[in-house]
């Protein structure tokens, strides 16, 4: 993330959180969450575990908590963070995606509008933490604005993607596998017509 973007979510962070708090993302749960391990009925030490990487609100994590699912959730931003902190009533953890050092340590990443905020040249990189930190058989959600290359928008700077240069960039690193990709129309009202891309990606088992 540049530093411009980064400091536009610091001092647009209450305004930001408020208007992406309560957008419907059903559809985009139904098609994460049935490739997870079942939440229901696991003692606490077993439960499946999430990372929610740019957590933004904590909208997600939150949803992901509420059905029993162990969550981890952090945002680069120090603001957000505490936002989505105060909603999750945990801690949010302020680290980067080039700060993910974990090994072996999630069922699925949740990464919801917050990789294209990378700059392209870094994505492989970034991909590369994101398996390592995938369990064995683990599952990658994210998404894109759909389209091709980079711009700077309202002081944010945004890498855009289509199916052909996500694939591009997953068969780059050996251990992930992508299954499937769809585009969807943003769910806000005042950015309908907007598309995006969102993309399911797996680590191999070993």
């Amino acid at each position: 993330m540049t530093q411009q973007t980064l400091d536009y979510y610091a001092q647009n962070a209450s305004a930001f959180a408020n208007s992406t708090l309560h957008i419907d993302m059903g559809e985009f749960y139904n098609a994460f969450l049935p490739h997870l391990p079942s939440a229901e009925g696991c003692p606490n030490g077993l439960k499946p575990h999430i990372l929610d990487a740019g957590c933004g609100s904590g909208r997600d994590a939150l949803y992901f908590k509420n059905l029993g699912y162990k969550v981890t959730a952090i945002d680069a931003c120090a603001e957000l963070a505490e936002i989505a902190s105060f909603h999750l009533e945990q801690p949010v953890y302020v680290k980067t995606f080039r700060q993910i050092n974990d090994q072996n340590q999630y069922d699925g990443i949740w990464c919801c509008a917050s990789l294209l905020h990378v700059v392209h040249r870094e994505l492989p990189d970034r991909f590369t933490k994101l398996a390592n930190a995938l369990k064995s058989n683990g599952v990658l959600y994210v998404s894109f604005k759909y389209g091709e290359g980079e711009r700077d928008i309202n002081d944010r700077h945004y890498t855009n993607l289509t199916e052909e240069s996500l694939k591009a960039l997953i068969d780059a690193e050996p251990q992930l596998t992508l299954e499937k990709t769809w585009q969807s129309e943003d769910q806000r009202p005042e950015r309908k017509g907007e598309i995006w891309l969102n993309g399911l990606i797996r680590k191999q088992t070993r």
